[in-house]
């Protein structure tokens, strides 16, 4: 363990990770509703409809178009491609005139369909959320750079390397089609292995159940704060979003300064699980606190729920409440979306027929698939998690590169039909803003009635759990909250060690109704929350005690060392 401990992270090949087109793109941990291709043309459809009823809009924009076109033509036109599109980057797109007016008419045909679907009103902000995507498939497909005659940079490699990166793009065409549902993959995963050099904080699995593992970690110093820290991660994705590379891990982070953290690490479930629901899960949260607490020897502990953990940590937040069970003292919420009618790019697809089609499709296989909801919802985001690798791996023949973050996103695991059903009835119902709506093991859940203190973290740019939307989860609960905001999106917002020189996060002790008036009124902070939530956390740890000597006790024997087996598993 000592020596993985030395491993170097492996980051992507050319540039900083911040920079990495797909780190702010990819789904992390909520593929619940999925998109399929009779929503895709029934939505074409209606912007056809739609644009059919206003002649005089469409005709005036494809006026506008043609003019722009003659001014291309005679070279006149300062049309550029926007600074973040790194398609264009290559010096011929500058350079050869043929190229430069491709590149021209390109970008002005694509806004020109943009903004037909853009200035008139296609109903409510599901509909036309639901338009411009459509046309973004469109237009991003027809880019010019995704063909080998209009990509001046692979058009050069054919020559540099004397055709064989056709060869080796034509191979790896051949591997995606039979072993990634024909999508070019994301990232090379060969570097990585679970325990080695990726999830390698010591520690043992000291409980386990047909649900889940529970992994207590080994503390890192000589005192240590009494009250545990409970991680329950996303039920999509495994844990270790939380224990990267060693700089990078949030649980090395929290251990290495006197938190006793435990996580849940959740079995990835087959078909003949298709049984476990909402209730399983939070009970499976409740032995694992009841094993932190007595293994620790506390009446009670803190937890962090993670994106779609963030939602079963809210359910059993407010069960536990109804209970009259203390032992939960305060909770993190991490880019966790409560309210389901706030505006968000997962939302924008969760409309009642969408969501009974894929009740029906997780019940017919007993899963819902991660890896397959995965490929799918990579077109939310054509350029940066299809096309960018289309380019890659196919024109130019490069293997895509190594990114321990990527290589998360693509280990996805399964949810069972049960589960599945009772988050789309949360997003299609959103009975948590109201309160006693929805029922938990026998109790309801009234969020209004916790009293405990909340910490929760959103990111600005977060095209999944927009942070209004986040933000709405802070008015909801009836404790103390403290809402962060970072700078940052989804993936960064949880991955964001201390060190990072543009890390920013914004945080306001007022909570307005509205998430802008808080915006306005927010104190702009630089570096990361981490360092904010340690203080936050610190003061609701109890009194420090000397560290334990080993894992487990009063009853809980260690067994397999961490990151345990359930994380291994695969189907």
């Amino acid at each position: 363990m000592a020596a993985a401990l030395k491993s170097k992270p492996v980051h992507p090949i050319g540039g900083a990770e911040e920079e990495h087109p797909a780190l702010d793109a990819i789904l992390g941990a909520n593929p619940f509703v999925g998109i399929d291709a009779a929503q895709i043309v029934g939505t074409f459809a209606r912007v056809v409809g739609h644009l059919a009823g206003h002649p005089r809009a469409v005709a005036s924009r494809l006026a506008q178009l043609t003019i722009e076109f003659a001014q291309i033509t005679a070279g006149l036109s300062d049309v550029e491609p926007e600074q973040s599109d790194k398609r264009f980057t290559d010096p011929a797109w500058q350079e050869h005139p043929l190229y430069h007016r491709l590149m021209q008419s390109y970008l002005a045909w694509r806004g020109a369909m943009h903004d037909l679907v853009g200035d008139e009103d296609f109903g409510d902000w599901k509909d036309a959320g639901q338009a411009r995507f459509v046309m973004t498939l469109l237009t991003e497909a027809l880019a010019p750079t995704n063909l080998l005659a209009g990509n001046p940079a692979a058009v050069k490699r054919v020559f540099d390397t004397a055709g064989l990166s056709l060869v080796a793009g034509l191979r790896n065409f051949a591997v995606d089609l039979f072993t990634n549902g024909g999508m070019p993959q994301q990232v090379d995963k060969r570097p990585f292995e679970i325990g080695r050099n990726i999830g390698v904080s010591p520690g043992a699995v000291v409980y386990r159940n047909p649900v889940c593992e529970v992994i207590q970690y080994t503390p890192a110093t000589e005192r240590v704060f009494h009250r545990p820290l409970l991680l329950i991660p996303p039920q999509i994705n495994k844990f270790y979003i939380m224990d990267l590379a060693p700089g990078r891990s949030f649980i090395e982070y929290a251990v290495k300064r006197g938190i006793q953290v435990f996580t849940i690490s959740w079995r990835n479930p087959t078909p003949a699980d298709r049984e476990w629901g909402i209730d399983e899960y939070v009970s499976s949260c409740k032995e694992a606190i009841e094993a932190a607490c007595t293994i620790t020897a506390n009446p009670d502990c803190n937890v962090v729920g993670v994106c779609a953990g963030g939602i079963t940590s809210s359910l059993l937040l407010g069960h536990l409440t109804a209970a009259a069970d203390p032992r939960v003292h305060a909770m993190t919420l991490l880019v966790t979306m409560l309210d389901t009618q706030a505006q968000s790019m997962v939302g924008m697809f969760a409309t009642e027929d969408a969501i009974r089609a894929a009740i029906r499709r997780s019940k017919r296989k007993g899963v819902l698939d991660g890896a397959e909801m995965a490929r799918v919802f990579a077109w939310l985001r054509p350029n940066d998690l299809v096309w960018n690798y289309w380019v890659n791996n196919y024109l130019m023949g490069k293997q895509p590169p190594p990114f321990d973050i990527l290589f998360w996103n693509a280990d996805s695991t399964c949810l069972p039909a049960r589960l599945h059903e009772g988050f789309l009835d949360l997003f299609l119902r959103n009975p948590l803003v109201n309160g006693s709506e929805v029922t938990v093991l026998g109790t309801p859940i009234n969020l209004r009635d916790v009293k405990n203190d909340l910490y929760l973290v959103a990111g600005m740019t977060d095209h999944i759990c927009a942070w209004r939307a986040c933000y709405r989860a802070a008015t909801m609960f009836g404790g103390k909250a403290e809402f962060v905001l970072g700078s940052s999106g989804h993936i960064q917002s949880l991955v964001n060690p201390p060190g990072n020189l543009k890390a920013r996060f914004y945080v306001n002790q007022r909570l307005p109704k509205d998430a802008d008036a808080w915006l306005r009124g927010a104190t702009e902070n630089k570096g990361s929350w981490w360092d904010h939530w340690l203080k936050w956390l610190s003061a609701r740890s109890g009194e420090d005690v000397p560290a334990p000597k080993s894992t487990g006790g009063n009853g809980y024997t260690p067994s397999d060392p961490a990151p345990g087996t359930y994380v291994h598993e695969r189907h």
